[in-house]
Parts: C-alpha cells; structure tokens; sequence
C-alpha cells in the first residue's frame, strides 16, 4: 500500500467513538490498513462501552491480519473474546492468527468452535479440514523426529559404539537442532545433560556439534536459552571459549553471541497475559554472562583466540545500539567491573613472560572496546571517571597501554601521555638494551606522533633517536618500528606538498625500505604489517603512489597480508589504498580567498603534480589490475573488532573511487564488488554509508542490476539508493540515485513496490522541482517508471493536486531530456487512467507532435490516441484542432513507423466516434 492519507478530522468526530469506528470502516473498505488501524485505535481509546470496545478490537485483528502482524492480530482478537465469547467473526480472526503463528491445536480449537456455531459456514469447514492436516503432519514429524533423536542419543551414550559412528551421531543431532522440532525433542529429552558431557570430549570435531547443536536450540528462544545458561553454567561455556583450539573457541563464541541475542530480543519482546507470569526476567543471566566475560580478559588460562572472542562478544553487546536509548548502565558497569582488567590485557608485553597469551589482534580489539565503551559514556563525571581508572597504571605496562588509548579513545591518550615524567620515560626506553623495552617504547611514539600537538616534541626529540635505532638495531622488529616512526613525521604535512617535514627524496628512500620488508616472506607477519603502516602514512606523498603501484609484487603482498589472519593489517591497508586512489575529501578553496590568503603572506596548502585526475586514473588502472577487488571483498568479509566503522569506511572510498570509470564496473562486479558493498551501507560511518551507497548507484545505472545484484540481494539496493535522496547528499549523489532507482522501478512491480514502501516516491516528487537541469530530468525518468504502480497513479488521479499540471508543463521546456520523461509519463497516466484525459493540453500535444525528435513525436501521439480512446467529446474536441491535420500527414508517411501507425489508430477512433468519415465515403477525406 502506498502512505496512508487520513483525512482530517472535525472536532466534534474526535469525541464520537462511533463515527471514528465508521471512518475506519471506510478505509478499510478501501484497502488503506494503516488509515484503518489509526482511527480504530483513536476510538478504542475514547470508547466506554465494553460491547463497542469488542467490536473495535475485532475490527483492528482484521487490519493486523492484512498487515501480516498475527501476534497483534491474536491480542485484539482475544480482548474482543474476552467481552463477547460468542463473537464468531472474533473467534475466526484468532483463528487465522494462531495458524499463521504455528499455534496449531489452538487455531483448531477455535475453527471447531467457529463450525459449531455456524454449521453450513463452508469457509470454517474447509479452514478445519485444513487444520486438522497440519495437526496431523506436524505430529507425525514429531513422532518421526523423536525417534531420530533417541536413536542419535543411544549412539552417543553407548561406549562401544565406533568413534566415527559417535561422531556422525553428534553431527546429526546438529542437523536435528535446526528444526524446531527437533530442538523441542532433544531439550525435553534431557539433551542438555547429553550435551555437557560431550563438552568434556577428547575429540574436537564432537565438541564443535555439541555446540552447534546448542545453537540450534538456543536461537530465537528465550525460555531455553535461560534453561541452558543456568544448567551448563557460563563457566563452561567460558571455559570451552576460552580453549586453545581456535575452531572450538570460534564456535563456543558464537553460541554465546545467539544467547545473548535470544536473551535480549526476550527483554525487547512485548509479552501479554499468561505469558507474562510464566516467562522470567532474563537480566540475571545476562549480567552473569558479561561477568564471566570481564573476568576472563586477565586470566592466564584463557588462549589469545578465547580472550580476543571475549573481547569481541563485549563489543557487540555492552554500548548502546542507538545514542537514543539513555539507559548506558551496561557500559558503566563494565567500566567498574572490569576496565583494569582489559587494560591489564592492553598493557600486556607478549614478549614478556608475564601476563595472559595474547594473539596478533589483542591488542586492536582492545582498542576497539575501550573506544566503544568511552563513547557510550553520557557525561563529564563518567567520562573523569573513566580517565582516572586509565590513569593509575605507570611505566612500561603504561606505555603499552597509551598505545592501545591512542588507537582506541584519543582523548585519554593524550591525557595519559601528558602525566609527568610520561614522555621522557617514552623516550629513554626506546635508548633501553632490553629488546622488548625498545619495542613497546617505538610503538607508543609511532602513535603519539601521528596527534598533531605531540609531533612537533617528537620531531625535535625522538627522530634523531628513531633514525639510530633503525641504522644501528640489528633487531628486524625493531628497525621497522623505527622505519614507521620516521614515516609517521615524515608524512606530518598531509597531502600538502609545501609542508615537507624531510629533506627531498627522503620519504622516496623510506617508502622503498618499506616495500622491500612488505614483499620479504622470511619476516614475521607482524614485522611486514608494520611495513604497510609505515606506507599508510608515506603515501600522502604522490611520488610514493606512483612508486608504489607500479611494484606489483609490493602490492600482491598487501593484498596477501590483508587476506590473512592478521586482523590488525586491515586499517593500514584501507589508508594505503584511499591515499593511493584519493579518495579522501579534499576542501578546494576558492581561487579569490587563495590570492587573499597569499597577498596576506599565509600559507596555502598546495597539490602534488601527481595528484592530478589523469595520475589517478591510471593509478587505478594499476591497483584493478593487480587485485585489489579481492583484497577489498575479503577485508570486508572480517568479523573482527578491528574491522571498525572507518576501517569499513576506508574501504567503501576506495570501491567508489574503483567504479568510477564506467569501464572498470564490470570489473568490480565480476570479481563481487556489489555483494561486498551491501553490508558497508548499514555497517560504517555515515560518510561511509554514503560513499558507498554511490557506488552502488554508479554500478546500478550502467551494469544490468539483476546480473551485478542477482536474486534477492537486488532488493537490499533499494534503501542505500534512497537514502542518497537527502539535502545532506551532494547534486550528483542525488542524480545517480535517481538513475539507478530509474534502472530499478523499470525491471519489475514487486521492486517498484518495494522503492514505493522505502518511501521513495515523494522524494522524487521534490526532486521533480530541483532547478539543475539534469537532476530535474532524473527525477521525471524516474516517475515514468514508478507510474506502472497502480499506488503511484492513484496520486495523479486524486482531487486537489497539480502533479498532472507539471508533467504537462514540462512535456513544453526546452530541455529534451525532460521533455521525452514527462511526456512518456504523461503517455502511460493517460493509457491507465483515463479519466485523467483533458483537452486542455492541446497546444503543448500539438508541439510535441511537431517535433525534430522521432521520441518526443512518438510520445505525443501516443498520448494522443489514449485522449481520443477516453471519451468520445474529448476526441471531437480534438479533431476540431489542427491535430487532426497533423495526424493526417503522420498517418500518410510512406516508412510503417511506430508514430505513422498511432496516427493512423487516432484517425481510425475519430472514424469509429463519427466524427470523421473515410476517405472514399467524404471525397475530400477525414472532412467532419
């Protein structure tokens, strides 16, 4: 349905029940659900009467059966019940709500109640003897699952059995888990009993089907996902994650994720009656769930694989999903409980024999968790506290966790780098003989460096320093930190050409020693991630982009080292690539405020020859031919902290610089550039969202999108496409939003519809005003096709709008472009709606028919013969014109064009109509 239009409403209507029952009653007679839905509920709430109550409550099940909404549908059926047990109009709704929810036996009951009370009702007869098959079949599955799942139980309880046997056992019980069915049997057959004990198996491939069978009977319920928490208890769950097999850990991760997602949909679920008394309040087990995870962050028994799942699971389940919701209490409790113990594991040396194991990804993921949690802080008080707690750690152990600050929440930081004593401390380790003293040292002036009030101390302080570690160290580790270090301020001055920090061919030399680490295999990945980061500053440079793309083996090893395990590489891939491609934001300022700032003697950032668009093209060229779609797909397919919202939004910047050239979208689409901008449209920064909606747009309008975006996946296009449709977006965003929605709405009406229920429609309709010429023209193309929805021509022929008055307007602009989108729209209105035919627009139809363009003349007579065919006066009128004339000399023309047979048509109506008369019957011809 289209947006519901509700009439206003007089003041003496809003206190009568009775007449809001009525106006309901009429909207809903007109299929608009929602109008219905809205004064139903207005009269339920103005409503005394117990019986009138009833009939509204039935009236709206009736609305909420149409919207597909069967458990509001159940509610308001039941309430109308509840007055009136005799309502069997009441009593078939539930009916038809339970069977739709899978509450057979129950929506049988009340059809045999509905077949008693109305005995030759064939509708409650055939719903019955529906019912009672499904009745039938569903219990026949539950016999047969039932039997399945003993049979897996006696397999896995039998300690004869083969071990491959048990095995294929366990893996059956997953596939059994899956269905509802058979999630039911196996819990009440004490299968959680069964499933612990498998837990403690010797055999891996038996631990990870003991735990995906808990996420078959885990996800999407409440009540046995409590039952399952309480019985197991979090501490073997955590104890399992927490393993050193990194597949079981994964595995233990993700069934706790599907609890807390069945534990905290239970929470937002709205329950009624019985079930309200029945179902627990599931916050109990949630915070014992988030206890265990804070205590596991410190523990020494947990792998680095468990610890970073911990890590992970804190993530996506403490901060707030939306800054809406105020209630932050979550994160605070965190915070109190165990924000020592992740900066324990923040300021953890791995090198050092204390301290729990830790992967390659702790520490980013780390950093990712302190950054969510001290956003989610509401006020200055929570955000002190927070700094406090950070301040009390010092030394070596501080150093480790300034750095984790400095990638995470900067603020803190800083604010922790500034404590007396802090920086000196920074600088003297990194003169230490202990390795590892050296090596946190570097890593914490890498990241200061990079804040611009720091830069200037470290440059005058630290690079003399930098530079002998990386001359004189004869540690690998430690010289490519060094080599980062001198990256970093060497690369202080942006993309600003005149703001070198280094003597000239300085950042070529350090690029190079870069490169030459990235490509050798013999080095530890860390060692070589650390080369990449030192590229993700250098390529400000563009002389170190043009270096650096033509070394197709430098790139092919970032791409390899993106595609790894190393979850930490993601973000120095995604910078190296936006420098490379410059798809960051640049400010261009006005060419007079650049003479002013010159003539004031103030600086003025300049642009790299290199920088230019031709460079860049071929730049991307380079980057297309070497791979870089496949690294960008695989990066964004990562769960890992350390895929942030700007790591995404890296990515998305560089796919829209990729799909920039027509030529190069295919490309992208074949090697799955579409399917991989999908997910970066709801899960980025707003920047990012947008950049990649466009791209989306760009493939859109040139490539077919069924083949870019084959099956379901072309509907999950629609909404980043309009969300381009916002004064936020720039004119061409707009454009190539209307562009692509035009390819859309012209494929099929179940995507028109889908474009129509994202509320598309009145936003083209604006963009139908817009004075750029070319958005204009976008948007009436765009209209042409959404018209084919009967929704949408319904707005053309209501009372009291002028959208037909524009489309005849510009059917006479200059523009042709606008002119063949109105008139094509104004052709297909006219052939649907014929009441929408007037005579009014005769002198505009005369100059289309009379134009240069074939298009614009095919159009106009198109619309010609759809106003003879409307009504016979209409058509005298026409005739009466200098249209019939014209259409003569049309219909006369020697090639059997389109146009000459739609004249001949129009000719043949007015001969039909009598209006005219054949030409051998007149003498003279088509004389009226």
């Amino acid at each position: 349905m289209g947006r519901s239009i509700v009439p206003t409403i007089c003041t003496s209507l809003i206190q009568n029940p009775g007449a809001l029952k009525e106006e309901g009653n009429t909207l809903f007679n007109a299929g608009d659900m929602q109008g219905a839905l809205c004064f139903y509920t207005k009269a339920l709430k103005l409503s005394h009467s117990q019986a009138e109550s009833a009939v509204l409550h039935r009236n709206r099940s009736a609305c909420y059966l149409k919207l597909e909404d069967y458990t509001k549908a159940e509610a308001d059926a039941s309430k109308a019940l509840d007055a009136d047990p005799g309502d069997v109009k009441a009593r078939f709704r539930r009916a038809q709500a339970l069977q739709k929810l899978g509450r057979l036996n129950e929506a049988f009951l009340d059809a045999q109640r509905c077949a008693q009370m109305e005995p030759t009702n064939n509708t409650f007869k055939e719903m019955l003897r529906l019912l009672g098959a499904q009745s039938q079949k569903k219990s026949v599955q539950m016999s047969s699952t039932d039997a399945r799942v003993q049979q897996m139980f006696s397999l896995l309880l039998d300690p004869s059995a083969q071990p491959s046997d048990r095995q294929k056992a366990a893996q059956n019980l997953v596939v059994l888990s899956r269905e509802e069915a058979g999630a039911e049997q196996i819990f009440r057959n004490d299968g959680v009993k069964l499933i612990q004990s498998l837990l403690g198996s010797n055999q891996e491939e038996v631990v990870l089907s003991a735990l995906r069978t808990l996420v078959g009977l885990c996800t999407g319920h409440q009540s046995r996902t409590m039952a399952i928490v309480n019985e197991l208890g979090m501490e073997q769950l955590c104890g399992v994650m927490g393993s050193g097999a990194s597949a079981v850990s994964l595995a233990a991760c993700h069934l706790l994720q599907v609890m807390f997602e069945a534990l905290t949909e239970g929470m937002n679920r709205e329950i009624r009656g019985k079930d309200e008394a029945i179902l627990p309040e599931p916050s109990r087990e949630l915070r014992s769930m988030l206890r265990h995870l804070v205590e596991m962050m410190p523990a020494s028994s947990v792998s680095g694989p468990g610890r970073d799942s911990a890590i992970n699971l804190l993530v996506k389940q403490v901060p707030r999903k939306s800054q809406r919701n105020p209630d932050n209490s979550l994160t605070l409790w965190v915070i109190d409980q165990g924000l020592k113990k992740i900066l324990e594991v923040a300021g953890t040396v791995p090198e050092m024999s204390e301290g729990p194991p830790l992967t390659d990804n702790s520490h980013m993921s780390c950093s990712v968790l302190l950054s969510k949690l001290y956003d989610d802080l509401k006020s200055d008080a929570e955000r002190e506290n927070f700094n406090k707690l950070c301040e009390e750690y010092s030394k070596l152990r501080a150093i480790q966790t300034v750095s984790v600050l400095l990638q995470g929440p900067s603020d803190v930081g800083n604010r922790t780098l500034e404590m007396s004593g802090m920086m000196d401390a920074v600088i003297s380790l990194c003169a230490s003989e202990v390795v590892c003293h050296q090596q946190v040292a570097v890593e914490a002036l890498i990241h200061a460096a990079g804040k611009a009030k720091r830069a200037s101390f470290i440059t005058a302080n630290g690079v003399a320093l930098l530079k002998d570690l990386y001359k004189k160290s004869e540690n690998d580790q430690i010289r490519v930190r060094a080599l980062v270090g001198l990256c970093k301020l060497g690369s202080a001055g942006g993309t600003d050409f005149s703001m070198k920090q280094f003597a000239e061919g300085s950042t070529l030399k350090l690029a190079k020693q870069c490169r030459k680490w990235l490509c050798n295999e013999s080095l530890p990945p860390t060692s070589r991630r650390w080369a990449i980061e030192g590229l993700a500053y250098l390529t400000f440079d563009a002389d170190v982009k043009e270096d650096l793309v033509e070394d197709r083996n430098a790139l092919q090893a970032m791409f390899q080292l993106a595609k790894s395990e190393d979850k930490t590489v993601l973000f120095a891939v995604g910078s190296t690539l936006v420098n490379c491609t410059n798809s960051y934001d640049v400010d261009k300022p006005d060419p007079q405020m650049v003479e002013l700032a010159k003539y004031a003697k103030q600086h003025v950032p300049e642009e790299h020859p290199k920088d230019a668009h031709s460079f860049v093209e071929k730049r991307l060229m380079k980057l297309l031919e070497a791979g870089v779609v496949s690294a960008l797909v695989c990066m964004g397919k990562q769960e890992s902290p350390a895929l942030t919202e700007t790591c995404r939004e890296c990515i998305a910047r560089v796919f829209l610089a990729l799909v920039e050239r027509q030529e190069d979208r295919g490309t992208v689409v074949a090697q799955g550039g579409g399917k991989a901008l999908l997910p970066l449209v709801s899960e980025s920064t707003d920047v990012g969202k947008t950049k990649a909606a466009q791209a989306l747009a760009k493939i859109t309008i040139t490539s077919n999108p069924e083949i870019a975006f084959p099956g379901e996946r072309i509907y999950e296009v629609v909404r980043p496409l309009v969300s381009l449709l916002t004064l936020d977006c720039t004119l061409l965003q707009n454009f190539e939003s209307l562009m692509a929605l035009t390819n859309l709405a012209g494929i099929s009406e179940r995507l028109r519809q889908k474009i129509i229920k994202e509320k598309a429609v009145p936003k083209v309709e604006g963009y139908m005003f817009e004075e750029h010429e070319l958005v204009r023209a976008a948007a009436t193309e765009c209209m042409c096709n959404l018209v084919l929805s009967t929704e949408v021509q319904q707005l053309y022929v209501a009372t009291g709008n002028d959208r037909l008055k524009l489309l005849v307007l510009y059917s006479g602009e200059e523009d042709e472009r606008l002119r063949k989108a109105a008139a094509g729209t104004l052709a297909m209105l006219t052939a649907e709606q014929p009441e929408l035919c007037t005579s009014h627009w005769l002198e505009i139809l005369q100059a289309l028919l009379l134009s240069d363009s074939l298009e614009l003349r095919h159009r106009g007579v198109v619309v010609m013969l759809n106003l003879m065919q409307a009504e016979k006066s209409l058509a005298e009128t026409l005739m009466e014109s200098e249209a019939l004339e014209i259409l003569s000399v049309l219909a006369k023309s020697t090639e059997q064009s389109p146009i000459s047979r739609a004249a001949q048509h129009c000719l043949d109506k007015a001969i039909e109509y009598g209006i005219i008369k054949k030409p051998e019957e007149g003498g003279e011809g088509n004389e009226p």
